[in-house]
């Protein structure tokens, strides 16, 4: 009889110790279950904040830039008022009442090139790829600025590259040449400044980069030759150095 009341009394001790240590587990994977919770819980937060942030960040500088084009389209509508005033014209009739403004909106858009920035016209287009054959996007179409007389020149871009493990989206190519163009400029600098762009952004073997345009100040002024039209190139790195691959892209765009 003893023996067995000492039997029960040790698996009851047992058993008691084994519950125990069941419980002690349980409360410690629901501390680290609280705990791993709660680290999500503050990863996801900062996640969120770092989104908000950002979010915020870019809203001001909207804002910010909303405030300084109405300035500067304010400026210009008055200056285009001047200029009317000195033609000898009347602002204020009904067909040149609005000119100011509207002309002012037309400038911006030909320049609005000065207010974009090339990091955000990528928008991480730049992709990862083992090709290393010569990439072509020919007779993207072109306005711009002569910045001499303040008239239009327009043409044809032709850019080739030879990629180094990196390749560009397609139509980035020509967001690079809307961003240069729409500057006052002269043919020659936009030609290189699109090539220097190119390399830039993806560092490929070689690009060049061909422009064919008329300009309006040969046209509508000066000595007025309809029919003539202005070539510049620019050759980086391989398309510079070997012959034969300068030639080969040159024949391709023909």
């Amino acid at each position: 009889m003893g023996d067995t009341h000492l039997f029960a009394t040790a698996s009851e001790s047992q058993e008691s110790k084994s519950k125990c240590l069941n419980f002690t587990m349980e409360t410690e994977n629901h501390v680290k279950s609280l705990a791993t919770r709660s680290m999500l819980e503050s990863f996801d937060m900062k996640e969120q904040t770092t989104e908000y942030q950002k979010e915020k960040k870019d809203t001001n500088q909207k804002q910010v830039n909303g405030v300084v084009e109405t300035s500067l389209q304010e400026q210009l509508s008055s200056s285009y008022r001047d200029i009317l005033e000195g033609l000898g014209e009347d602002p204020t009739r009904a067909g040149l009442l609005k000119t100011p403004q509207r002309a002012a909106k037309a400038l911006m858009f030909f320049t609005k090139g000065y207010r974009e920035n090339m990091s955000e016209i990528l928008n991480d287009a730049i992709f990862d790829e083992d090709h290393d054959e010569m990439v072509i996007v020919k007779d993207i179409e072109m306005f711009s600025m002569c910045e001499h007389h303040m008239v239009p020149f327009m043409g044809k871009v032709s850019i080739g590259y030879l990629p180094n493990k990196r390749v560009l989206g397609l139509s980035k190519l020509a967001r690079i040449v809307e961003v240069f163009s729409r500057r006052l400029q002269v043919q020659e600098r936009l030609t290189k400044q699109i090539a220097v762009a190119l390399t830039e952004a993806i560092q490929p073997a070689g690009v060049g980069v061909v422009i064919e345009a008329t300009h309006m100040c040969m046209v509508m002024r000066g000595v007025q030759k309809i029919n003539s039209k202005t070539v510049t190139s620019t050759m980086l790195g391989v398309f510079r150095e070997d012959p034969k691959t300068r030639e080969e892209f040159l024949s391709l765009i023909r």
